[in-house]
């Protein structure tokens, strides 16, 4: 009994020198080339969903306006300005700090999150205070939607970041 206690003091004694190495051999640094090219690669598909969700923004605009007429294009288009303007500044916001080489943190990142929701919110909920009757309410939604799911187009396309 006494002999395994002295084996596995020894085993940890063993693993604890090992487990830090280990540690610093699984971090991972990148020449200023890759991380060039990283950032290049990553902007584009920021940029890459971005544009799909403004080209939904434009169809969904264009059929609400074939189906229903002005007011539901006026609709759809407040719908997808709800989410896709926040989205924008978001996207801009990244973009400024992958090109600034500034690192990226979890905090940040549910930060930026947190105020591009809570603008959504706000904006749609401005557009329904400020409702005089005119507000087609499934064109809203579908504009919502379509900008939401803009990236069903890259996956489509085979081009999804």
């Amino acid at each position: 009994m006494q002999r395994a206690n002295n084996t596995d003091s020894s085993q940890l004694q063993a693993v604890g020198p090992e487990t830090n190495e280990v540690q610093d051999h699984n971090k991972l640094v990148l020449t200023p080339e890759q991380r060039s090219r990283l950032a290049k690669r990553s902007g584009a598909g920021i940029v890459r969903v971005l544009m799909a969700q403004a080209v939904m923004a434009i169809v969904v605009i264009l059929i609400s306006w074939m189906v229903a007429g002005g007011n539901a294009a006026l609709s759809a288009l407040l719908g997808a300005a709800a989410y896709l303007i926040p989205n924008a500044l978001f996207a801009m916001r990244l973009l400024l700090n992958l090109f600034s080489g500034k690192a990226a943190t979890v905090q940040a990142f549910f930060v930026g999150e947190l105020f591009k929701l809570g603008s959504a919110l706000g904006i749609l909920a401005l557009v329904v205070w400020s409702d005089t009757g005119w507000l087609v309410w499934p064109a809203l939604l579908f504009g919502l939607l379509g900008v939401l799911k803009g990236y069903v187009l890259l996956l489509v396309a085979g081009k999804l970041p």
